[in-house]
């Protein structure tokens, strides 16, 4: 069976249902928690052979019960496997304190308790998630456990992939207990969704494979809409073509040889980007493009008029105001432009990934990529996508410029937002995955891997 392109992530509420839809529960609810504390001790067993005593860490709630039913499991297979609070001298900590449930700051106590878990030098083992991160936003409000690994049970959820929560999964399996496929809000992007993105057929020409436009540049940032327009192509559009202030013309020239270059003067800029628009299926406007007042009202008045999908990032995102289209809209913000956008510091965005997403989507009326190593695709009223196949050398100046150009190159094949959004980020991720090294990778290491990736 081929892989899906999208798997279910759940929330606290959507697992409880799935649970409560067990045929026979509550009075099945023993039997789940028998299996998924054995799916425990098995993965403890399996990921570290060489341990011989567990301190098992069990909270009061169903958590606490399936790991005691996993210190039971090890102890039958003649391992030491103690519930207690001692973590200290043992080989692998497995901690039960918390599972789907939870939501702030643990408890003075409970925090103490973490603090030891993390501080005592083995390998630490979460049941279902670790102890102290929200399952169903990945917020984390206080203390909370570094697991090696997590065992979750029936699908992941959300709270293991979006960060901070996912800074302190580990190695996450996934373990069937049993229950019924359900589905729910928010989903995590797998690389078989660049299945969706349509490669040229045989009848296909230039023209008819994907046209993108992109306006950015300004003296000193003529590089941003020079990587994004090679992202464009290298994501399979058959025609870019890349508009930028005439005094950046020469330089573009020698910088790009594939697309068609177009100068543009402030005075007429706005009427000169609109007949390239006519050509093109998809417009990206930003990348280097400068925060002048000039290159403000540009943006605004190219919002209003262009009746084609828009990618807006980086500078076009400065001082941004909702406006309402027609048509497709997709914002790629970073955490800071994004705190920018909703007058918030980054610091705020980064703990409230999905909340701030959300927000944002709502707001403009568009689909928000928050950028991140966990890159959030959210639409207005629908679930978020979660999108976590880049490695951290993705960090780098760039990057972020090419994901436009891929965006938009997906966008302009007919892709619909959130699809175009979650594939460009996916393809955008596995072909920094893909580069042999990862140390010192700049964006246009990304940009000569997207070919295989996509293909």
């Amino acid at each position: 069976m081929a892989a899906a392109p999208f798997e279910a992530l759940f929330t606290a509420a959507e697992m409880r249902a799935a649970e409560e839809a067990y045929p026979g529960f509550p009075g099945t609810a023993p039997e789940l928690m028998e299996r998924a504390g054995a799916a425990v001790s098995h993965e403890a067993m399996r990921a570290f052979p060489k341990a011989r005593r567990f301190a098992v860490v069990c909270g009061a709630g169903s958590n606490g019960g399936d790991g005691r039913i996993a210190a039971r499991v090890l102890r039958e297979a003649g391992l030491e496997a103690v519930e207690t609070d001692a973590v200290e001298g043992c080989d692998v900590v497995i901690d039960a304190l918390f599972g789907t449930g939870f939501r702030g700051a643990p408890r003075p106590d409970a925090a103490q308790l973490i603090e030891r878990i993390n501080a005592c030098g083995h390998p630490i083992l979460s049941v279902d998630l670790p102890s102290g991160v929200d399952a169903s936003t990945g917020e984390v409000a206080g203390d909370a456990v570094n697991a090696t690994l997590t065992v979750t049970f029936h699908a992941s959820k959300v709270g293991l992939h979006v960060a901070p929560g996912r800074f302190h999964a580990g190695e996450i399996v996934i373990a069937d207990i049993g229950l019924a496929p359900a589905p729910t809000e928010s989903r995590r992007a797998t690389a078989a969704v660049l299945r969706c993105v349509p490669l040229r057929a045989a009848h296909d020409s230039k023209f008819t494979s994907g046209a993108v436009l992109v306006v950015g540049g300004a003296p000193g940032t003529t590089g941003a809409p020079v990587l994004a327009a090679m992202a464009a192509l290298r994501s399979d559009a058959g025609y870019v073509t890349l508009a930028v202030p005439g005094e950046c013309l020469a330089t573009v020239e020698a910088l790009a040889l594939e697309p068609v270059k177009r100068g543009f003067d402030w005075s007429d800029a706005e009427e000169t980007i609109m007949a390239e628009a006519a050509r093109a299926d998809a417009v990206a406007i930003g990348p280097g493009l400068g925060r002048s007042a000039d290159a403000h009202a540009l943006v605004a008045r190219l919002l209003e008029r262009l009746s084609l999908p828009v990618v807006v990032d980086a500078d076009a995102l400065f001082d941004l105001r909702p406006t309402t289209r027609a048509h497709p809209t997709v914002l790629t913000p970073h955490a800071g432009e994004l705190a920018r956008l909703l007058a918030r510091d980054s610091g705020w965005v980064d703990a409230h990934r999905l909340e701030a997403a959300r927000t944002a989507a709502e707001m403009f009326g568009a689909v928000v990529v928050l950028k991140g190593a966990d890159t959030i695709v959210q639409a207005p009223g629908g679930g978020s996508v979660v999108c976590d196949s880049g490695p951290p050398s993705l960090a780098t100046a760039g990057t972020g410029d090419v994901l436009t150009g891929v965006i938009a190159a997906f966008l302009a094949k007919g892709l619909e937002p959130v699809t175009a959004s979650a594939a460009g980020a996916t393809a955008h991720g596995l072909a920094a995955a893909a580069v042999p090294y990862q140390a010192g990778l700049v964006a246009g290491d990304v940009v000569a891997r997207l070919p295989s990736v996509i293909s």
